[in-house]
Protein backbone atom coordinates (compact mmCIF):
# COMPACT_ATOMS: atom_id res chain seq x y z
CA UNK A 1 0.00 0.00 0.00
CA UNK A 2 3.03 2.25 0.43
CA UNK A 3 3.38 2.49 -3.34
CA UNK A 4 -0.30 3.33 -3.68
CA UNK A 5 -0.08 6.04 -1.03
CA UNK A 6 2.88 7.57 -2.88
CA UNK A 7 0.97 7.39 -6.18
CA UNK A 8 -1.99 9.20 -4.65
CA UNK A 9 0.30 11.84 -3.11
CA UNK A 10 2.03 12.39 -6.46
CA UNK A 11 -1.32 12.64 -8.25
CA UNK A 12 -2.58 15.19 -5.72
CA UNK A 13 0.63 17.19 -6.12
CA UNK A 14 0.74 16.95 -9.92
CA UNK A 15 -2.85 18.13 -10.29
CA UNK A 16 -2.88 20.79 -7.55
CA UNK A 17 -5.49 18.91 -5.54
CA UNK A 18 -4.09 19.87 -2.16
CA UNK A 19 -6.61 20.63 0.58
CA UNK A 20 -6.60 20.74 4.36
CA UNK A 21 -6.95 17.38 6.14
CA UNK A 22 -10.36 18.30 7.53
CA UNK A 23 -11.64 18.67 3.95
CA UNK A 24 -10.01 15.37 3.04
CA UNK A 25 -11.93 13.76 5.89
CA UNK A 26 -15.19 15.22 4.60
CA UNK A 27 -14.32 13.92 1.13
CA UNK A 28 -13.70 10.44 2.58
CA UNK A 29 -17.04 10.49 4.39
CA UNK A 30 -18.74 11.56 1.17
CA UNK A 31 -17.14 8.67 -0.71
CA UNK A 32 -18.22 6.21 1.99
CA UNK A 33 -21.70 7.66 1.57
CA UNK A 34 -21.53 6.76 -2.13
CA UNK A 35 -20.77 3.16 -1.13
CA UNK A 36 -23.78 3.19 1.18
CA UNK A 37 -25.92 4.59 -1.63
CA UNK A 38 -24.83 1.75 -3.94
CA UNK A 39 -25.66 -0.75 -1.19
CA UNK A 40 -29.05 0.77 -0.48
CA UNK A 41 -30.06 0.97 -4.11
CA UNK A 42 -28.82 -2.48 -5.11
CA UNK A 43 -30.46 -4.24 -2.16
CA UNK A 44 -33.75 -2.32 -2.27
CA UNK A 45 -32.76 -0.75 1.04
CA UNK A 46 -31.89 -4.08 2.61
CA UNK A 47 -34.93 -6.02 1.37
CA UNK A 48 -32.75 -8.05 -1.02
CA UNK A 49 -29.32 -8.40 0.66
CA UNK A 50 -28.13 -11.03 -1.80
CA UNK A 51 -28.33 -8.42 -4.57
CA UNK A 52 -25.59 -6.23 -3.09
CA UNK A 53 -23.58 -4.52 -5.80
CA UNK A 54 -20.87 -2.01 -5.11
CA UNK A 55 -19.19 -0.28 -8.01
CA UNK A 56 -15.42 -0.76 -8.09
CA UNK A 57 -14.86 2.89 -8.99
CA UNK A 58 -16.63 3.90 -5.76
CA UNK A 59 -14.27 1.62 -3.80
CA UNK A 60 -11.41 3.30 -5.68
CA UNK A 61 -12.71 6.76 -4.80
CA UNK A 62 -12.89 5.82 -1.11
CA UNK A 63 -9.37 4.35 -1.20
CA UNK A 64 -8.04 7.46 -2.93
CA UNK A 65 -9.65 9.71 -0.32
CA UNK A 66 -8.35 7.55 2.55
CA UNK A 67 -4.79 7.40 1.21
CA UNK A 68 -4.78 11.14 0.52
CA UNK A 69 -5.96 11.78 4.09
CA UNK A 70 -3.31 9.46 5.53
CA UNK A 71 -0.64 11.22 3.50
CA UNK A 72 -1.83 14.67 4.59
CA UNK A 73 -1.67 13.54 8.22
CA UNK A 74 1.76 11.97 7.65
CA UNK A 75 0.42 8.54 8.59
CA UNK A 76 1.90 5.57 6.79
CA UNK A 77 -1.10 3.58 5.57
CA UNK A 78 0.86 0.30 5.68
CA UNK A 79 1.79 0.88 9.31
CA UNK A 80 -1.78 1.90 10.18
CA UNK A 81 -3.17 -1.26 8.58
CA UNK A 82 -0.60 -3.42 10.39
CA UNK A 83 -1.59 -1.81 13.72
CA UNK A 84 -5.26 -2.50 13.00
CA UNK A 85 -4.62 -6.13 12.09
CA UNK A 86 -2.59 -6.64 15.26
CA UNK A 87 -5.36 -5.03 17.31
CA UNK A 88 -8.01 -7.28 15.75
CA UNK A 89 -5.84 -10.36 16.26
CA UNK A 90 -5.35 -9.43 19.92
CA UNK A 91 -9.11 -8.90 20.40
CA UNK A 92 -9.90 -12.24 18.76
CA UNK A 93 -7.47 -13.99 21.07
CA UNK A 94 -8.79 -12.22 24.18
CA UNK A 95 -12.53 -11.95 23.51
CA UNK A 96 -13.27 -14.10 20.46
CA UNK A 97 -14.41 -11.02 18.54
CA UNK A 98 -12.58 -8.47 16.41
CA UNK A 99 -15.01 -5.74 17.44
CA UNK A 100 -14.27 -3.22 20.16
CA UNK A 101 -17.27 -4.27 22.21
CA UNK A 102 -18.50 -0.67 22.41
Amino acid sequence: MEDQQRRVAAFVDDHDLEMPPEFRLLDLVSEIGELAKDANESTAYGAEPDELKISSDEIGDALFALLALADDLEIDADDALEEALEKYERRLEEDGSAGSGN
